[in-house]
């Protein structure tokens, strides 16, 4: 076997000159605008007095007061506006569910929950489901969890109404989706806590600014998976409907949407999540339901009843997603197991 020979420097140049050599060639090799990032930042090192930021630069409270200014006109002159979406929301929407999930007896829910994963999921999620359920039961939290099944249901209604469409109208238009991407990462990671204020301010506490704030976090989700669903339609298929002559609707309600519906129910699945996530921002701000629980434990110190709370949010997240998963998925029949 031989041996690998170790490198030597070629006659009349010693090793550290080949070794200098080298360091040089890869210091040519550094890129141009590292070099000057370096020296900038060593120039900058020792100049740091004259870095100091001119006050008349400053513009950080002038646009707070702005926006504050522009707040309290919107409270003054839309309260109308606010009052309308306050009631058509909380009348005709969030408390006739609400009132229905709570005249429903714990059976039947049991038994309703089971029947849709056995029908959408498949029978290995079915009694797990149903056992899920009479957990909420056994630990007396199945009025909170209905309150909360309502609130997150009219967040998700509202959030599939406004992003399907949104979320279609980006796909048609490069321009419209060049715009809505910087708006879509702002709601997605603005704190919740700051939309909270000026939500408060305009609907005041209760029910209703809860659900617009969920709105506000959820809906970014669906209006991404729609339009990435839309856009992912094979062209060719397109092209095919469009030499049968069918027109844009047509095209989009027969062709685009049901291809595209996997990706949309994906999106819809993740609004959900996103709903649940905020249960207990909500609360904060007058939303019954589990997060009072959780917020309670916080407040007063008891551990246990916070866990419970998170017990509850945690059963309700994966049988809702568990089940929202299963529709996303081509239909089939399940099966009893063997």
């Amino acid at each position: 076997m031989r041996m690998k020979e170790r490198p030597t420097a070629s006659p009349g140049k010693p090793i550290e000159a080949t070794w200098f050599g080298s360091l040089i060639s890869r210091a040519k090799a550094f890129p141009k605008w590292g070099v000057l990032a370096l020296f900038l930042l060593l120039i900058g090192s020792q100049l740091s007095s004259f870095g100091k930021i001119p006050d008349s630069w400053i513009v950080g409270a002038k646009f707070s007061h702005w926006v504050d200014g522009a707040v309290d006109w919107m409270v003054v002159n839309w309260d109308p506006f606010f009052r309308a979406v306050n009631v058509a929301v909380l009348h005709y929407l969030l408390l006739p569910l609400e009132k229905w999930l709570l005249s429903l007896p714990w059976w039947l829910v049991v038994v309703g929950v089971a029947l849709a994963a056995y029908r959408i999921v498949g029978a290995a999620f079915a009694l797990p489901a149903a056992a899920m359920v009479m957990l909420l039961v056994v630990f007396g939290l199945m009025d909170l969890a209905m309150t909360t099944l309502a609130i997150v249901t009219a967040s998700t209604v509202l959030a599939v109404a406004l992003g399907i469409p949104t979320g279609i109208m980006a796909a048609k238009s490069r321009h419209f989706d060049a715009m809505l991407r910087p708006v879509l990462d702002t709601m997605q990671t603005m704190p919740s806590f700051v939309y909270l204020i000026p939500i408060l301010m305009l609907f005041g506490l209760g029910k209703v600014p809860a659900v617009i704030a969920v709105v506000i976090y959820a809906v970014p989700p669906v209006i991404r998976l729609t339009n990435l669903g839309i856009r992912q339609v094979d062209s060719s298929i397109v092209e095919v409907a469009r030499a049968f002559g069918a027109t844009p609707i047509q095209l989009l309600v027969k062709v685009q949407f049901p291809l595209a519906l996997p990706t949309i129910m994906a999106g819809l699945n993740q609004t959900i999540m996103m709903a649940l996530a905020m249960v207990v921002v909500a609360s904060m701000i007058g939303a019954k339901g589990l997060g009072v629980e959780v917020l309670n434990g916080i407040a007063r110190l008891e551990v246990g009843r916070g866990l419970l709370g998170g017990i509850g949010i945690v059963i309700m997240a994966v049988i809702l997603d568990r089940i929202t998963q299963g529709m996303a998925k081509p239909r089939r029949r399940a099966r009893a197991s063997a």
